[in-house]
């Protein structure tokens, strides 16, 4: 029994750990795709808004890479390989973004190239992340012994999506900074989160008519009969999420389209697990197949059952101390 439940705990742990970064650095590196939408002022106030929680927002990613490494090293092992490029490119636009941000908040001249590296560092970042996506979704070539990996990360379907994530944190990043901010880049935002709001419903209505075609493994996962009420209730509520989402932006309200953002990209994310399950490397090989000895994940829980609630209550703690409106321009 232990055997059969590890696996699945783990895989549970790597993708809540995918999942919070998703949602915590979503938004910031929307924020930076939005930039080039507003001026110095509220560029100042954008900055203002990711500045108080922005060292934490990565820890999540790098807690699901050591996991995946060290609860599935099989899997790790299959899709470093494959996926070395694209997350080369990755890391690199994260660390590009990372120094544009500090070296722009000690700046005195010069920010508007700062600012163009951050713009630039998030625009690639995000979609390398769901192009990545796309690739896992549609599955890989996987090469034999001694055979260099083919680039079949790379096709339509993964460029697709990745436009699509770029859309999709934007959203995030207005509907944040609708949430945080107040004056003429609230109503900017609100503007723009107005037509991000009929973008992603086409790109999710084109995506989920497009996704189980493009592998019959997810044709068959999607419409088994025992997975028909999920494939009901997902969309049914991502639908309901959005109409929500667009009455709370045309209301004016500022809580509710971040939250309602939220639940989407949460909606999305649970179709895509349905699409893959119980498989770690796409179609390829079970959570089962691939993971560590028992004892090794035993011993590696202990760890994560304290390091998770601490990087939970630390996030929690942090949200909450440096919630509310921002008044005024932050700075080290």
């Amino acid at each position: 029994m232990t055997e059969v439940l590890l696996p699945v705990i783990w895989a549970g742990i790597i993708a809540f750990a995918i999942l919070m970064y998703v949602l915590l650095d979503g938004f910031t590196l929307g924020t930076g795709i939005l930039m080039p939408w507003m001026n110095p002022e509220q560029r100042d106030q954008a900055y203002s808004m990711i500045l108080p929680n922005w060292d934490g927002n990565q820890t999540w990613l790098v807690l699901g890479g050591a996991s995946l490494y060290g609860a599935f090293p099989d899997a790790f092992g299959t899709l470093l390989p494959l996926l070395y490029l694209p997350l080369l490119v990755m890391v690199v636009a994260l660390l590009f973004r990372g120094v544009a941000f500090e070296f722009r908040l000690k700046s005195k001249g010069g920010k508007a190239k700062w600012d163009l590296c951050f713009i630039v560092g998030s625009l690639i970042a995000t979609f390398v992340q769901g192009m990545v996506l796309g690739a896992f979704i549609e599955g890989f070539d996987y090469p034999a012994a001694g055979e260099l990996p083919a680039l079949s990360w790379l096709s339509w379907y993964s460029v697709f999506t990745g436009i699509a994530l770029v859309f999709g944190y934007a959203l995030l990043g207005a509907t944040r900074l609708i949430l945080k901010t107040e004056g003429n880049i609230t109503v900017t935002m609100r503007r723009i989160a107005k037509m991000l709001a009929l973008i992603i419903i086409v790109f999710a209505l084109l995506v989920s008519l497009w996704t189980p075609f493009i592998n019959p493994n997810i044709f068959i996962r999607w419409f088994r009969p025992d997975r028909l009420w999920l494939l009901i209730l997902m969309p049914s509520v991502m639908i309901l999420a959005w109409l929500f989402l667009v009455r709370s932006l045309y209301k004016g309200w500022e809580r509710a389209p971040f939250w309602c953002s939220i639940l989407i990209f949460c909606c999305c994310y649970a179709g895509f697990a349905i699409g893959i399950w119980p498989n770690i490397v796409p179609h390829h090989m079970s959570i089962w197949a691939a993971a560590s000895p028992t004892v090794s994940l035993l011993f590696m829980l202990v760890g994560a059952g304290i390091m998770i609630p601490v990087l939970l209550l630390y996030t929690g703690y942090s949200y909450k101390i440096f919630g509310g409106k921002i008044r005024e321009i932050i700075h080290y």
